[in-house]
This record gives structure tokens, C-alpha cells and sequence, in this order.
């Protein structure tokens, strides 16, 4: 079963959700209600923008709602209460310590059974995450720099990027919505073509919107690589970046979008780089060493 970096679960689901109500409404008021006897098609022009609102927003919300419970679905997943092993003690004791040190509620703490090194963390608030961590990353990487991207995935929780990324996304998913209902109004006469017109837009729109959405979460792994290298020192948060590079290079997922698009190990190419949700290793890398070295950090 493939991993899913949450980030990219939470675009990808944003834009189904969001693509799915879209086009119940457009269905909904170009051909069911009429059937009725209650066209809202003219009244509706005038209230794009809050229709607009409400789905474009609704459909980002809605996904960030649901997202601990997709993050586990599919994934053999163990919930940590009482750890067992050292390994366990490990992660359940670092994310306990993070917690505690930022004053935060405890998050959820997952492990699950895959060979490709993946951490995660998700949720709709900082006191209300999950941290999720593979073994193959427990079993890859040592003590410190498995607290170092522990301390990564914290500082996603501590800094709300779930939250902040859910906000660009509605907003996103508001300008794309309002304007192919804009296109689709020069087609009022025409509930089919408007229909097609309105949908087309929809789903191409919402795909360059993702360049936005995905530069942000690029700037949000440089923060968390700094609020890592600031909790446990930048020796291990670099460490820990390169093996996973090197595991995944072993694994041939640098270049297989397919099998683990946004797996902590997944380092993305250049060609694909405006749609890419993390910087590059090497981008990462120098970023912390600047920050080691007392120069500005991204």
C-alpha cells in the first residue's frame, strides 16, 4: 500500500471534494430545479462571489475535517497509547516531549507497516493532530534523527500549516469557481454548453491553482526544517534528509511519482518543480546550513 505525505492528501483531496460539489450545483441548478419549476440560474448571477464562498471554502474545510481519518485509511496503522518496544517508547516519548515543551495537546501517535521510510502529520488544529511515522523510517534512521523529523512534523502541527494551507486552498478554490461561472454565464441560453464550459474551466483552473498552493507548502517545509534544526540541532535534521534521499534513490522513487508522490523520502525533479510540495534535498540541506552558519534562513 502506497504512503501519501499529507500535504499532498489534503490538496488532493481538497480538489476532489471541491470538484465533486461544483459540479452538483451546476447539475442542481441548470437541470434539476428547472425540472421543478424553479430556475435560480438569473438570481444566482447576482451572488457568484458567495456561491463561490461558500463552495470554494466548504470544499477545503470539508477536507481538512476529514483528513486524519483518509491519512489512515488504506494503512495498516497502530495507534501508540502505551508503547512496547524501545522504538516505540522513542517516538511516542519525543512527540510527548515536543508537546509538553510548546504547550500544545498531545497528538495522536501512529505507527504503520511499510518498508519506505514516511512521517507525517496531520489534523484540523494543533490540538487536535495526528503524527504518523512507517517503520522502514524507525528502522532506517537513528534515535536523533528520528526526533529530528518528529520535531520536522511538529513544527507542521505547532505552526498550523494544516490549517494555513486549508485557507490558500479556499481561497484558491473561490477565484476558480467564481470565474468559470463568470465564462459560463455567456451561455445562460445554453445550460449544456454552460454546464461543460463551467466544469472545464473548473478542472483546469483548479490544477494552476495548484501552483500557488504548492509553492507555500515548498516555504512551510523550509520553516520546518528550521523549527526541527532549532528543537534538536541541524546535524541531525541533515542527516536524517540525506539518508532518506539515499533510501530513495535505493528504492527508485525519486523518479516514480506514482508509487509514493510525497513520501518524506521523495525528493522531486526540477521539471516538475512548480508543482512540487517540498523543496529539493539539496535546497533543504543549504538552507540549514545557513541557518547553522548564523546567516538568514528562507
Amino acid at each position: 500500500m502506497k504512503s501519501f505525505k499529507s500535504i499532498l492528501l489534503l490538496v488532493v483531496t481538497n480538489l476532489l471534494i471541491f470538484v465533486s460539489l461544483s459540479i452538483s450545483f451546476a447539475i442542481l441548478v441548470n437541470f434539476v430545479l428547472p425540472l421543478f419549476g424553479v430556475d435560480l440560474r438569473g438570481s444566482v448571477s447576482n451572488t457568484d462571489l458567495l456561491w463561490a464562498l461558500v463552495i470554494g471554502f466548504g470544499g477545503a474545510f470539508i477536507s481538512l475535517l476529514m483528513s486524519k481519518h483518509l491519512a489512515r485509511a488504506g494503512l495498516q496503522m497502530q495507534r501508540i497509547d502505551t508503547p512496547q518496544s524501545a522504538k516505540e517508547h522513542l517516538v511516542y516519548d519525543s512527540v510527548a516531549q515536543f508537546a509538553n515543551r510548546l504547550g500544545i495537546r498531545m497528538p495522536e501517535v501512529w505507527v504503520y507497516w511499510n518498508d519506505e521510510p514516511n512521517a507525517f502529520a496531520t489534523g484540523p488544529g494543533r490540538n487536535h493532530s495526528m503524527v504518523a511515522v512507517s517503520s522502514g523510517l524507525v528502522n532506517l534512521l537513528s534515535d536523533n534523527e528520528v526526533q529530528a523529523v518528529l520535531a520536522h512534523e511538529m513544527g507542521h502541527v505547532y505552526n498550523g500549516d494544516m490549517v494555513s494551507t486549508t485557507l490558500l486552498q479556499g481561497l484558491m478554490n473561490t477565484f476558480v469557481f467564481w470565474l468559470s461561472m463568470l465564462a459560463a454565464r455567456q451561455f445562460d441560453d445554453r445550460p449544456m454548453i454552460a454546464f461543460m464550459v463551467s466544469i472545464v474551466l473548473q478542472i483546469g483552473l483548479s490544477f494552476l491553482a495548484l501552483i500557488p498552493i504548492t509553492w507555500f507548502s515548498r516555504r512551510r517545509e523550509f520553516a520546518a526544517d528550521r523549527f526541527a534544526a532549532e528543537q534538536v540541532g541541524v546535524a541531525p535534521m541533515i542527516s536524517a534528509l540525506q539518508k532518506l534521499h539515499q533510501r530513495a534513490e535505493a528504492m527508485h522513487v525519486v523518479h516514480d511519482v506514482v508509487r509514493d508522490p510525497m513520501a518524506t523520502a521523495y525528493i522531486s525533479g526540477s521539471w516538475r518543480g512548480w508543482f512540487a510540495t517540498h523543496p529539493s534535498l539539496e535546497a533543504r540541506v543549504a538552507a540549514l546550513q545557513a541557518l547553522q552558519n548564523g546567516y538568514s534562513y528562507r
